[in-house]
């Protein structure tokens, strides 16, 4: 990786002297100056623009042999990477994934824009692409927007307004987010030194919250006796510094929650899905075809992928055996050995042996289909 890093630092350090001088400037000037030596001397058009030319050529080849440096490092860069990263990705890719599934791409790549907050981009996109996107979100995600830029500067009163208009809805999911902003208002009147008004704001917000957040709300008045010096008393952990970042989180995933999605969009999540997922892919692939072989089932992986916390879903339950959705009335079923599949499944497993002892297709365990239970995700 030494090589790696080298080449790379190159590539950076060229491009930086080129950011410091850029050559568009440069020649920019050149034009500027030989214009005001015209303007002042009007007999001197002819030399001036002879010695223009001579000038800009010669700023042109420096210009150009500069970018030949950018490019050959460029070049040594990639080449590096080729040399590294030598995993074939067309091997581990699907051509044929998005057939007759285009719409719903377009759609995905649509909203990706409009819940980024690039709404010009995406009514451009889904203009071009011929969609029809539903302008009710597109408003939701606008005024979602307009309170996160007030929350970037600390204005709280936009979050404050909308968690107190939807409370009912909140408190049914659990979420702390406006008792978390009256905390944050609080604070701030205190940093303020404003001490009176603090106490008068606590007054007024704090006492719907008090089953909930006696503990807290303990150590938010023993703050008074620090307010002018907290960050140097037992109550600094309260001034964290990554506060504001935390409530943006907050609000954004308690407001997508709201109108039933999920804090991060689908593309976002597939994108980072796909990276991680791709290593093994490509790894798996390669042991196949030195093998000669070939996955056993269509769309299912032969290898079980590591995701982070934050990309892992149960929404649903696909039984393992028949591959279908687990519904009602074919409930997912676990087995003594904590295997679980639909109960469809165990039925035709359990018939298909004499003494009613089924063995799990996962493991060795032997068991009755009595004995499985049902698993509420």
């Amino acid at each position: 990786m030494e090589a790696f890093v080298k080449d790379y630092d190159k590539v950076i350090k060229k491009q930086r002297m080129l950011e410091t001088n850029d050559p568009l400037d440069r020649l920019i000037n050149i034009v500027n100056e030989a214009k005001d030596k015209i303007r002042a001397d009007p007999s001197s058009v002819s030399a001036s623009l002879t010695a223009l030319g001579k000038t800009i050529k010669t700023v042109s080849s420096g210009i150009s042999e500069e970018h030949k440096e950018l490019q050959s490092a460029l070049s040594k860069y990639s080449k590096a990477i080729d040399k590294r990263f030598t995993g074939d990705m067309i091997a581990a890719i699907n051509p044929h994934a998005f057939d007759n599934k285009e719409n719903i791409l377009r759609n995905t790549i649509a909203m990706h824009f409009i819940r980024q907050g690039n709404f010009e981009i995406g009514d451009t996109f889904a203009k071009e692409a011929g969609l029809k996107l539903p302008e009710s979100m597109r408003h939701k995600f606008m005024e979602m927007f307009e309170i996160v830029e007030a929350l970037k500067v600390n204005s709280l009163e936009p979050a404050l307004e909308w968690s107190t208009r939807h409370r009912r809805e909140l408190e049914k999911r659990s979420s702390i987010l406006e008792f978390k902003l009256h905390r944050q208002r609080y604070l701030q009147l205190l940093e303020a030194s404003r001490k009176e008004d603090a106490i008068a704001y606590a007054k007024q917000n704090f006492g719907y919250f008090g089953t909930r957040h006696t503990q807290e709300i303990m150590r938010l008045m023993g703050c008074l006796l620090f307010f002018d010096r907290i960050k140097s008393s037992p109550y600094a952990d309260l001034i964290a510094p990554n506060a504001n970042a935390d409530i943006q989180h907050m609000f954004t995933r308690d407001f997508c929650s709201l109108i039933g999605l999920s804090c991060e969009s689908p593309l976002y999540i597939s994108v980072t899905v796909g990276t991680q997922a791709m290593p093994t892919i490509i790894k798996m692939s390669s042991i196949m075809k030195a093998k000669k072989t070939e996955w056993s089932q269509q769309s299912e992986l032969p290898v079980e992928i590591n995701l982070t916390d934050d990309t892992k879903f149960h929404s649903i339950f696909a039984c393992p055996v028949s591959k279908e959705q687990a519904t009602d009335e074919n409930p997912p079923m676990m087995m003594v050995c904590g295997h679980v599949i639909c109960k469809e499944s165990l039925v035709k497993l359990s018939r298909s042996v004499p003494n009613g002892r089924l063995k799990c297709p996962y493991c060795p365990t032997e068991s009755m289909s009595s004995q499985a239970k049902n698993v509420y995700f």
